[in-house]
């Protein structure tokens, strides 16, 4: 189960097996101004995975703030999702209508100028 809101995505998974993953994960985010980076977006993940609870923040340059399901990915393995359901796949609409508030939120168009050194 997935809801999306502007601002915040719940995703909540139960498991049908032993050998399947529980989460319940909330992933808020907002504009935020990094005094080196420039504008962004900071993002925080938190909630629970197998039951322990969870909460890891990090912010993305207004270049990267596309990116930001590699992050949640990462840190769902970190916290022990297996990588084979790390991808958190299937609320893909839901991350669809979160990548559209990320980029009106950032105020994000085509052929906006990128600042390269953010992807180093």
């Amino acid at each position: 189960m997935a809801t999306f809101t502007p601002g915040h995505l719940h995703i909540e998974r139960h498991a049908l097996t032993p050998n399947d993953v529980s989460y319940d994960l909330h992933i808020d985010y907002e504009v935020a101004q990094d005094p080196k980076i420039g504008k962004g977006m900071q993002f925080t993940m938190h909630g629970t995975i197998q039951g322990k609870e969870m909460s890891e923040g990090f912010f993305l340059a207004k270049e990267e703030a596309y990116n930001f399901a590699s992050n949640v990915t990462k840190i769902a393995e970190k916290y022990g999702i297996p990588k084979a359901m790390s991808s958190i796949g299937s609320v893909h609409k839901h991350y669809d209508a979160m990548f559209a508030d990320v980029r009106e939120q950032l105020a994000m168009k085509p052929g906006d100028p990128v600042n390269p050194e953010h992807f180093e």
